[in-house]
Parts: structure tokens; C-alpha cells; sequence
């Protein structure tokens, strides 16, 4: 049920088939343009595809020109109330908009928007969160079901179709995963729009992670959704890691390394959970199109994980280092993580 309409930020499609692009958001303050262009720069290297960054002022405009020239991939201009903002922003080379036209006061307003980003081919997405209903469709509804937060997004794209405008993205978050996946099913039944997923205000890294997977992964699963990004309170590079992860466990991420590691359990006679963590840090800028094995024992080493291009598997205080299913060396436990990956390196 993958939207069938497409829009192009840059240099990136966003729906029409295209692959599923992962957004994250600065969240370092406008002003500090060195801090925000660094943490640009270390959004795109982490594999971020779509950079999103707050102006809440003609001050902050400044900021869109300095990552323009500091990083390759879109980057989308977050608009609230002030459409002159919009207008400035697009002004300064920004690749996409975000804001909501209902917000932003009479049709003439919704209009010079339009009309700019129609001028220089600059999408626009809607988004709409469960704090942000209209007032009419709070009425309607009581409270922000799944529907109402539809209603609001369809109702603002429909601000825009009036003057002609459908390079549109829309995004329906909630808080509470549930309303959430109901509000994009129903969107993908109701437009042909790209649709951008998302848990809103999901938490710290531990169940913002958990709360996004579930939402995000449920609707991706159904074909529903063309960029995503993970919420966390937390380094937005965080937010990069998790949101492709969440791609690769669909088998719909970039090419790289998948990751198995068993749960341990008393046949363990090594230090896993250790060797595990680290063998995943030192991996994760590895981009070789491979299954790496870290497993507890001798049983769910070679045996289960016999289809890994690449493993060890645990002993007593040593370890077996395995190529599909086939042991290749015995080495001490300390020198394993540096064993399995002199191995990878050889792949």
C-alpha cells in the first residue's frame, strides 16, 4: 500500500516506490550555527538521509545556508505559526517545508507559500500530533482518535490543493502507538500521499526504540510509509542507528551488517553480553553486506548460526571462530572480538 504519488526533496524521492528514507532533527539551538553544522555533519555520516531543523526566527534563516553548504541531503525548514518564515527559508535554499496551513492565518498566507515552493519545486509536509487538533475536529471527536488526526492532516493538504499545490507529505503522530498505526492505515486508505511515520515525544532511547519499532514496523510491514524518523530523548545519532535497524530487521534497510547474538543462557562460559556489545559498536560503521554471528556456546554457535557468513561461538573462556558453519580457529576469549573482525576485514 506504498503511496503511489512521489515528491523530491533534493536530491532524495520520497514515495512513488522509492526506498524509505530515515529523517532525523537538529537539537541544537538555531543560534549556534558551528554546533548545528556539526551535528548536521554527523547526521549525514551516521547515514541520516533528510536533516529537519527548527526556525523559530529570521535569525535562525541563517542557519539553512550554512548546512546547505555543509552537507549533501535535504534539509527541511520546520515552520509553527509564521509563514514568512517559510517564505525566508525558501529564500535561503531550504529543500523542503514543514508546516501546517491551517496555522498560518488567511488564504493568502497558505497561498504565497504554495506558490513559492511550487515556484522552485520544494515539497511540503503536513504534519499533524495529537497535541495540535483543530478545534473543530476536537469537537467532532471528543478527543485525538486516529480519525481525528486523519481528518486534521487530509483537512490541511486540502488548504493546499485549493491553489493547485500537491507536492505533499503528511505525517499523523501520536504518542500512543496504537492511535498512531490507525491513523496512518487510515490515511493510506484515504491518499495517494507520502506518508512520513513516526512515534511522537516517544521516550528515552530505551522505549522510545521499543514504542517506534512496533509503530513504525507494523505499518512498514504493511507496505504503509516513505520516511521515518525515531524520536528519542536522546543524541539524534541515536535516532539514525535506530530508525536503520529498524529498516534492516525488514530486510528493508541499506546494505551492511546484520547482527545475530544469542540471548545466553547456563551453557554460557564467556562474557556475551560484553563481547556482544562490543563486537556491535565495532561493526557499525562496517558496510559490507554480511550476517555476523556472536553466539554462547558451541551449541547455538555453528549450529544454529551455520547460515552466518561470520561468527564466534563461546567456550570456556575461549571461543570458536566459524565461517558458514565451519570452524576455522579456537581462540582465547579475550582476543575474539579482534579475531572476528581481522576475519570480516578479509571478507
Amino acid at each position: 500500500m506504498a503511496s503511489k504519488k512521489s515528491v523530491t526533496a533534493l536530491n532524495t524521492k520520497i514515495g512513488g516506490g522509492a526506498k524509505v528514507s530515515v529523517q532525523s532533527m537538529l537539537n541544537k539551538p538555531a543560534s549556534d550555527i558551528q554546533g548545528s553544522v556539526q551535528q548536521a555533519k554527523e547526521l549525514e555520516a551516521a547515514g541520516c538521509e533528510i536533516i529537519r531543523v527548527a526556525v523559530p526566527d529570521s535569525e535562525a534563516v541563517r542557519l539553512i545556508s550554512a548546512l546547505k553548504e555543509a552537507v549533501s541531503v535535504p534539509i527541511v525548514a520546520d515552520i509553527h505559526f509564521n509563514y514568512k518564515l517559510a517564505l525566508e527559508s525558501i529564500a535561503a535554499g531550504v529543500d523542503k517545508i514543514r508546516i501546517n496551513p491551517g496555522n498560518i492565518g488567511e488564504d493568502s498566507r497558505v497561498k504565497a507559500v504554495a506558490d513559492a515552493c511550487r515556484a522552485k519545486g520544494i515539497p511540503i509536509r503536513i504534519g499533524v500530533n495529537s497535541g495540535s487538533l483543530e478545534k473543530h475536529i476536537l469537537a467532532k471527536y471528543g478527543h485525538p482518535t486516529a480519525q481525528a488526526l486523519c481528518d486534521s492532516a487530509l483537512y490541511h493538504a486540502s488548504l493546499l490543493e485549493k491553489f493547485d499545490f500537491t507536492d505533499i507529505v503528511l505525517s499523523m503522530k501520536s504518542s500512543d502507538v496504537q492511535t498512531m498505526v490507525q491513523a496512518y492505515r487510515l490515511a493510506a486508505q484515504r491518499c495517494d500521499y507520502p506518508l512520513h511515520l513516526g512515534v511522537t515525544e516517544a521516550g528515552t532511547r530505551r522505549m522510545g526504540i521499543i514504542k517506534s519499532a512496533v509503530g513504525i514496523g507494523a505499518l512498514l510491514v504493511d507496505g504503509i510509509g516513505d520516511t521515518i524518523r525515531v524520536s528519542l530523548t536522546d543524541d539524534p545519532v541515536e535516532e539514525v542507528y535506530a530508525a536503520q535497524d529498524i529498516l534492516k530487521s525488514l530486510g528493508m534497510g541499506e546494505r551492511g551488517v546484520r547482527f545475530v547474538s544469542c540471548p545466553t543462557c547456563g551453557r554460557t562460559k564467556i562474557d556475551l553480553i560484553a563481547l556482544a556489545n562490543e563486537a556491535e559498536t565495532r561493526l557499525r560503521g562496517c558496510h559490507k553486506d554480511i550476517t555476523v554471528a556472536v553466539m554462547g556456546c558451541v551449541v547455538n554457535g555453528p549450529g544454529e548460526a551455520r547460515e552466518a557468513d561470520i561468527g564466534i561461538a563461546g567456550g570456556n573462556k575461549e571461543g570458536l571462530i566459524f565461517k558458514k558453519g565451519e570452524i576455522i580457529a579456537k581462540v582465547p576469549e579475550e582476543q575474539l572480538i579482534d579475531r572476528l573482525m581481522e576475519e570480516i576485514a578479509k571478507l
